[in-house]
Parts: structure tokens; sequence; C-alpha cells
């Protein structure tokens, strides 16, 4: 049986050297979850939060095949997983994703010329109660806050900024997750915004009020357009590695 860890340190050997915040957060019990087939000494674990599944330790068919319902990124540390994940869900998308450095040292000054970046008729607002409301409702915009537990959860824990025209949501970054140290981050911009460089001036806001608070900013891309977006801000590349995606 496929059970959810309570002492989730008793998994944390099984992630060791894999740094990645989303892990984090659930071994920090921050939010998702643990799950694992042995609650006493787990050799295999499965970290899971929004739609992210990362596979540790000696690899468990039962693990795998009881994966978090809904579409999930499945995530191997390493080939003998990933051939796991392939015998068990076949028609599962293989992808490469991009890690980010974990250790930027960021030019402030030139964050801050990047907040101005925004056209005439656009400004920049942190996320409230009301905003975290408007976000949940446009798909470009959901994943800002959708991953935290409700808005509480999410005023708390969570920050982020948002770029209005009109009263309205157009682009913005925001903690996807949260960790102890820091914040995973998610931006986007909707679709008629884009190539304005407002996801870019959000991005340098949120980077700074992080810093601010003493919150690291972790980004993880999608693709190369993201990671050009993150080189842009000062981050650093640093290798690719596989998922699995599974509807």
């Amino acid at each position: 049986m496929v059970y959810e860890l309570t002492d989730t340190g008793r998994a944390a050997a099984l992630f060791d050297g894999w740094e990645e915040t989303l892990i984090f957060s659930c071994l920090q019990q921050v939010m998702g979850k643990i799950y694992v087939t042995d609650k006493k000494a787990p050799q295999s674990a499965c970290a899971h939060v929004g739609c992210f599944a990362f596979y540790a330790g000696i690899p468990d068919e039962e693990l795998v095949r009881r994966k978090p319902e809904g579409f999930v990124i499945m995530t191997p540390q390493n080939k003998d997983w990933a051939a796991l994940i392939e015998k068990c869900f076949p028609e599962a998308k293989r992808t490469v994703r991009y890690a980010i450095r974990k250790d930027t040292k960021f030019d402030k000054e030139k964050l801050r010329g990047m907040c101005e970046w925004l056209p005439e008729g656009y400004c920049l607002r942190k996320i409230d109660g009301e905003l975290y409301e408007k976000c949940l409702l446009h798909p470009a915009t959901e994943d800002f806050v959708s991953v935290f537990a409700d808005k509480e959860q999410y005023l708390k824990e969570g920050r982020g900024i948002v770029v209005l025209k009109a009263g309205q949501i157009v682009a913005g970054a925001s903690s996807y997750t949260r960790y102890r140290q820091g914040i995973e981050i998610e931006v986007d911009t909707i679709e008629p915004e884009r190539r304005q460089h407002l996801a870019t001036a959000a991005c340098a806001a949120l980077i700074l009020d992080c810093l601010k608070e003493g919150l690291y900013p972790s980004w993880d891309a999608q693709n190369k357009a993201s990671v050009h977006l993150a080189e842009k801000l000062g981050y650093e590349f640093s290798h690719e590695y596989v998922v699995y995606e599974v509807e």
C-alpha cells in the first residue's frame, strides 16, 4: 500500500543532494506531501506538491502506479526510476526541463531598473486578498496562487507581484510554492500582452521583495524561453533533466 508519511524526516536521506525546492516544501511540511510504501523505514518515496511528483530511493512500481490524481509531471531521480515510469505509463510524454542554479548573487540595481520597464498605463502591485481572487479567474494567472491550500495560507506564506492594466491582471510573478528559506517562482503573461517586458518587471520586483525578507527566489525553467528570462534577471543555467507528463 501507499501511505502518506507524517514523519517526513524518515524519507529525507532518500532525497539527499537533490536541490529542488518543491521537495524541500514537502520535507519541511510547509506544503505538499511525501508518499511511501513503508512508513517505518522507507526505501522509496514520492514528494508531491502542485502538479509535480519527485521519485527517489529504490524504484518502487506500486508507488509509481499509485501516482497522485490528475495531471502530474513525474520527475525520476535516476534512469532506473525513468524506466519504471515508462513501463507503468507508456503513454507519458517524455520531455526536458532546465534546472537553474540556487546560489545566484543578484545585481539589485539592475533589477530596480527592470521594474521601470513597464509601458504607460501599466503598474505593479503586490498580490493581496482581492488580487488573490482575481488570479484564480484566468488560466495564465491561476497557478500564481492555486497550489496554496487557501487564501489565508497564500497571504501568510506566499509572495507575488502582478502587472495591472485598467485594473485587470495581465502578467505577474508569484510563489508557485513556498519552503522555509524561500519561494519557487511562477511567471506568466496573458497572450495578448506578451513581449512588452511585463513579466521581466514583475519578476524583478518579486526578487527584490524576497531579498529584503531574506528569502531565496528559486527558479526552474519549463523551456528555453524561461531560461533566457532567468539569465536576463541574473540567474545561471545549471543542467537539463528529464520529466514525464502524465494526464
